[in-house]
């Protein structure tokens, strides 16, 4: 997940030896450094994946800098995905002209193009002008033709994640969630979804940390491809949509305000511009079809993040309550199934998991409302 910058204190002593001489090697090689050695540090604050710094040297022109991103993989992230393969991913995508140019690796991280651009906020994704960007973005990402199989991932990582889960877990911990469950609960959404065709190259983690903006040219880049793999359109389009309920940079980062899930007429234009952006105009029906597809998929994104979630509190130290953030993942997935799935959708007695309850808490009025009636049901 992304980053923003946060000038706190120089954290030059978190920049592994192995990388500095990199860094030290590239500066040497811009003329107007003074100094290659004289690096500045700033932590990037909203990252939860990986550790995130801006370098920048000062230069002999006064207010001026040369300024590159170190990225520190997370301890026990290998578990999320194949970071041999992202890379690869990484440097694809640089190629295409689509994201920062790889600039250097080191044993734990590797070092990035600094992009000249602003990284979007939360309200950014509610803005229609940046959502109708991003829209458009998000179309010529899905197009992009990677080298490889084109295999769907989702429905392997999510049972790959469960595994891992189950197996990091103790019983207590594993009791609210159900984890037993939820492999029926998978192989249910496998199944309902499986006459969808539409498959491109998925970010699968557009969150707005991982947008930026050229606020000149207006024009959008899409960074941080450690999750990203084909799959569903749809798929993508839900996460993003999710996305949309969450601030990484509040007091509390964890905590998801489902108000904001967009709205019907939001989620129509979004998907209005991103059906049009490669030419003609979309149908009413391609329109609306795409919607129930997003809808549906938005339970796969509950417990994609779940059980990362889950994952997360065992193996990366990042100060992030990931427990906390799973709890409202399955809290989501088990309030609107019902709706999306209809008959298919009869909530079982996982509801009454004490994690559920603690999520109404956290959610609007109304939003509880509903929990707490699908947690009276499945008590009777």
């Amino acid at each position: 997940m992304g980053a923003v910058e946060n000038p706190v204190d120089n954290k030059e002593y978190r920049i592994p030896g192995e990388a500095k001489e990199i860094l030290k090697s590239l500066a040497s090689k811009w003329e107007d450094v003074a100094d290659a050695s004289s690096l500045q540090v700033i932590p990037l604050k909203g990252a939860m994946t990986n550790e995130v710094f801006q370098i920048k040297w000062p230069t002999k022109t006064e207010n001026v800098s040369h300024k590159v991103l170190v990225r520190i993989y997370g301890e026990g992230v290998e578990v999320f995905f194949d970071r041999e393969n992202e890379i690869h991913t990484f440097e694809f995508i640089s190629k295409q002209g689509q994201g920062p140019r790889l600039l250097g690796r080191f044993s734990n991280g590797r070092i990035e193009e600094f992009i000249h651009a602003r990284t979007l906020s939360a309200s950014d994704l509610r803005d229609p002008d940046m959502s109708a960007l991003i829209a458009a973005k998000m179309k010529e990402f899905h197009g992009l033709e990677m080298p490889g199989p084109k295999n769907i991932s989702l429905w392997d990582r999510l049972r790959n994640w469960l595994e891992t889960a189950k197996r990091l877990c103790t019983p207590e911990e594993a009791k609210p969630f159900r984890l037993d469950s939820i492999e029926e609960e998978i192989s249910l959404l496998e199944k309902e979804l499986s006459g969808d065709r539409s498959i491109g190259f998925c970010h699968n983690d557009l969150q707005y940390g991982n947008i930026m903006i050229d606020e000149k040219t207006r024009v959008i880049t899409i960074i941080d491809y450690e999750y990203a793999s084909y799959n569903p359109i749809a798929f993508d389009i839900a996460n993003h949509f999710c996305e949309m309920t969450a601030d990484y940079h509040t007091d509390t980062p964890h905590i998801l305000d489902y108000s904001k899930y967009p709205g019907l007429d939001e989620r129509q234009r979004f998907l209005r511009v991103y059906l049009s952006s490669s030419g003609g105009q979309p149908s009413d029906n391609e329109v609306e079809q795409l919607i129930e597809n997003v809808e549906k998929y938005k339970l796969a994104s509950h417990l994609f993040w779940g059980l990362w979630g889950i994952i997360s509190e065992h193996v990366n130290e990042i100060d992030f309550d990931y427990m906390e953030y799973a709890r409202q993942r399955f809290g989501q997935y088990w309030l609107r199934k019902p709706a999306l799935l209809g008959s298919l959708g009869t909530t079982p007695d996982v509801v009454s998991a004490d994690g559920i309850e603690e999520v109404a808490e956290k959610t609007s009025s109304k939003q509880t409302g509903l929990l707490k009636k699908y947690v009276s049901l499945a008590r009777k």
